[in-house]
């Protein structure tokens, strides 16, 4: 199924300043979900930010909280967003059953995460060029085990294109803009 932007809505987890500079492919990632954001904020699709115990590992990343604007960020102590009940109140606005989900590290609080999802009945779509892990390896399993668990791999571009639906609009010339 297409993503749908009347539908979707972004799940961003734990980019944070203390744990992105450990991340292999860091600057893709975020790159990757700054232009996320931005087609997100475009299309008025409610924006989640989680932060994984802040304390120990900082806060969101300047270039991406700039991007977020007022969106409320979420702490967490749970690797799955979806068992912190702050988030799962969030995340579970009526008619926005489509998530596309960000962030790091794949193999842990992002695979997590999009299972519990997929359980509670939410179409999951994972950016794999905008999320990463410590290890390339981790990164690569987690792909794996989301997608034989019936969660889309997509990237930022079908995100985008998807949302889009069409080009010659205003919206197409900013987001066409950020990809290339």
């Amino acid at each position: 199924m297409l993503i749908d932007r009347t539908k979707a809505q972004l799940l961003l987890i734990d980019m944070q300043e203390r744990l992105l500079p450990a991340i292999a492919a860091a600057e893709r990632a975020l790159k990757q979900a700054i232009i996320l954001t931005k087609a997100a904020r475009m299309f008025d699709l409610p924006i989640t930010v989680s932060e994984q115990y802040p304390k120990g590992l900082g806060h969101t990343v300047a270039p991406l909280k700039g991007e977020i604007g007022n969106t409320p960020v979420h702490e967490k102590m749970e690797f799955s967003c979806w068992k912190n009940a702050a988030l799962r109140e969030r995340i579970t606005p009526q008619g926005r059953e489509q998530v596309i989900v960000a962030g790091i590290e794949a193999h842990v609080c992002v695979l997590q995460s999009a299972m519990d999802l997929k359980a509670a009945g939410f179409e999951v779509y994972a950016v794999t060029d905008a999320m990463s892990s410590r290890i390339e390896n981790s990164h690569d399993a987690a792909i794996t085990r989301m997608r034989q668990s019936g969660i889309s791999i997509v990237t930022t571009e079908m995100v985008v294109f998807e949302m889009l639906g069409a080009a010659g609009t205003p919206e197409f010339k900013q987001l066409s803009g950020l990809i290339r």
